[in-house]
Parts: structure tokens; sequence; C-alpha cells
């Protein structure tokens, strides 16, 4: 996979409103988080400047809740868990705590999203989507509507 530009994170969250997100509790708020974690690293990689970019994301969609120091440790807890967990069971644990099939599907579209950040969507990554969809109950055609509607924005 190609790198993403560190700017291609501050486009992808463009369509964004962190708004939708000011009542949400912690927990809720690290599972969209984690899900647009699992999307940034998918790759198993994700460099020092993308990490910084991908910080102020978070830290943008969470209105600043997620920042700072908070968001150094939970960061560090989301690689951890997933080498040990692995990928499965992370899509597992955002599903538990995402409980509302509209929040899920909100939680796939910033993945989505932070996927689309070079402005493409591979073939790999559309499997890896519709691999996330299924993992979260999100129809497959719901997901494909997602990833159009994401690709037009972009």
């Amino acid at each position: 996979m190609v790198p993403k530009a560190p700017w291609l994170y501050w486009r992808a969250m463009a369509h964004t409103d962190p708004a939708f997100v000011r009542d949400f509790d912690d927990p809720k708020l690290e599972a969209l988080t984690e899900m647009m974690f699992l999307a940034a690293f998918a790759d198993g990689e994700l460099s020092e400047e993308e990490r910084k970019h991908f910080q102020a994301s978070v830290e943008s969609l969470t209105d600043g809740r997620f920042g700072g120091a908070k968001f150094d440790l939970f960061f560090a807890k989301m690689q951890q868990t997933l080498e040990t967990e692995g990928r499965e069971a992370r899509l597992a644990s955002v599903k538990d705590r995402l409980s509302d099939p509209n929040v899920r599907r909100v939680a796939l579209s910033l993945a989505i999203q932070v996927t689309a950040a070079d402005g493409i969507i591979r073939t790999s990554e559309r499997e890896l989507i519709m691999e996330t969809a299924e993992a979260l109950d999100i129809d497959r055609d719901v997901a494909a509507d997602i990833v159009a509607e994401v690709e037009r924005k972009s």
C-alpha cells in the first residue's frame, strides 16, 4: 500500500462533523477511534508523521476529548491489543461497544474515509472494507453505498 500523505488525513475527515459525537460516552468514542485506527493501520504500518496527523483527525472528530496524553495512552493500547488479539477480535470488540447499527455504519464510514485518504480505494482495501462491514453486521450493499458516497466526496 502506498503511504498516505499526512494532509490526506485532514481531507478524509473533512466530511465528518464532530457534533454527532458530543453526547457519546468514552467507550463509544474509543470504538469509533479504534475503527479509524484499524483502517489507518491496515497495512501494518503507521509512520510517526501519519500518526501525528491521525491524532489531529481524532482530536478534531472528538472535539478534543481524545487529545494529548489520553490519545497517546489509547493509541498504545490499540497497538498492543491489535498485536495480541488480532484484527478479527478487535472488530468484534468494536461491534460490542457500538450496539446501535446506525453508529456502526458511522464507524464504517469513518474507516472508509481513512482508507480513501489517498484519493483512491484499492481492490485490497475494498476487500478489507467488506470484511469490516461483515464483522459489524452491515450489509455488503450498504457498505458499497458508503464507499460510493465517500468516493464522490473525495
